[in-house]
């Protein structure tokens, strides 16, 4: 392998990746278009595109209490903006705003309803907004223009076949979605986009398809009955948002509960402090790096935090709590004690089979397990080697033990992760070759 960088120093910024250029000049074009065509033509239907306008902006508003990750924060400025984009008739009159106008119109309401959130420094990321604009505008662009040459009205009429049609443009909407987002967040993480896409396709069975569901309804509401039927339809969508909210913010108690367990052993001085937190970051970036899906990411993170708690059960402490350096028999008695615990403390029953199979040969561990083992093998070892090389001597270490202990494809993959300079705890600036 060639001399790279591991671990380089965070403030060293990674070139912008030319899909993230890409993603950001087309929205950039098609914003500039919409506002130069709507400052030129000014506003059609300008009532209905306040009303709408003001949907989107409070649904924006709506984001208060929205936890870090959610993948759709305001689904409910995501709905309205939908329906703008879908909508055809106004209690039975044809609209006629357009694609350019109703990029414009939904880029405009949610920078207004977005200002609160940044007055906090708590504002939509700009991925989400550039996502929000070219989905918009890929939906208007579907549909506006067969809608204005009639086409649609006469081939699908007002009946079932227009709504499943709606149904159809959404679909396609969503996966466009999902598709941005995967190559954004491939640009930014580098790490593989089938996984990435993967878990983009699965969180649209949830609050995409509650989204997708009521822009569906809300288009073709208000073309039967006017502008009322807005707060009516929005209503659903705004109580499944806040049920989800409190099932995210169950689940992120739950791993903070988990993390507090955790930290059990660096309290009591058997493993170094912060330990636990370097081996669950490390052992994510490494999952992601081999494409592993949410759920077994779930997995991973909880048993990458709870590894050590066996130790608990020792009546000595183990040097700088340091699990690699044992003999194999000991590193095997630990991890069944630590699943043992892990199995009283109410988790999925794979987090306590990871814990308990750490000391396996790898051949009969689950991929949680071995990444597990050579990330926290990785850890114990850079503890023991602090100087200029410990990162290295510690890779090294890792390669000479992939005939059984660890594998070959994780150890490189770590590696990988590590000579990417990723931020982190678990950094270090040396080089390896």
């Amino acid at each position: 392998m060639t001399s790279a960088a591991v671990g380089a120093p965070a403030a060293r910024r990674r070139p912008v990746s030319r899909t993230v250029v890409a993603v950001y000049g087309a929205a950039a074009l098609l914003t500039a278009a919409g506002l130069g065509s709507t400052i030129l033509h000014g506003l059609a239907d300008p009532g209905i595109a306040l009303a709408f306008g003001v949907l989107i902006a409070v649904g924006e508003l709506a984001r208060w209490g929205a936890l870090p990750g959610e993948r759709e924060p305001a689904p409910v400025a995501a709905a309205g903006a939908l329906a703008y984009a879908l909508l055809g008739e106004n209690a039975g009159q044809p609209v006629g705003h357009g694609v350019l106008q109703t990029v414009t119109v939904v880029l405009v309401a949610a920078l207004v309803g977005a200002v609160p959130h940044v007055a906090r420094r708590r504002g939509p990321a700009l991925d989400h907004m550039v996502r929000r604009v070219l989905t918009v505008g890929f939906a208007a662009c579907c549909f506006q223009p067969l809608y204005d040459s009639a086409e649609l009205r006469e081939r699908f009429g007002a009946g079932p076949g227009y709504a499943i049609l709606l149904l159809l443009l959404l679909v396609l909407t969503a996966l466009c979605d999902a598709v941005l987002a995967a190559l954004v967040l491939r640009a930014r993480t580098r790490h593989p986009f089938g996984p990435l896409l993967r878990d983009e396709l699965r969180a649209l069975l949830h609050i995409g398809s509650a989204v997708c569901a009521t822009g569906a309804v809300i288009a073709l509401g208000v073309a039967v009955a006017g502008l009322w039927a807005l707060p009516v339809f929005c209503v659903p969508l705004l109580l499944t948002q806040l049920s989800f909210r409190r099932y995210a913010a169950v689940r992120t108690t739950y791993r903070q509960t988990i993390a507090s367990l955790a930290r059990a052993t660096e309290i009591a001085g058997y493993t170094p402090q912060g330990h636990a937190r370097r081996v669950a970051e490390l052992s994510l970036a490494v999952g992601r790096e081999l494409g592993l899906s949410g759920p077994e990411l779930t997995v991973l993170e909880y048993a990458a935090l709870m590894h050590d708690i066996g130790q608990l059960s020792l009546v000595d402490p183990v040097p700088d709590g340091a699990t690699a350096l044992l003999p194999v028999a000991e590193q095997r008695r630990i991890a069944l004690l630590g699943g043992a615990v892990v199995r009283q403390t109410g988790v999925p029953a794979a987090v306590a089979v990871v814990v308990e199979r750490q000391a396996d040969p790898y051949r009969e561990q689950p991929m949680s397990a071995r990444i597990v083992r050579a990330v926290n093998a990785y850890d114990d070892l850079t503890g023991e080697c602090a100087t200029a090389s410990g990162p290295l001597s510690a890779l090294e270490r890792l390669r000479l033990g992939t005939a059984h202990d660890y594998q070959p494809e994780v150890v490189e993959s770590l590696a990988r992760v590590l000579s990417r300079g990723r931020s982190g705890p678990w950094s270090h600036g040396v080089t390896h070759g």
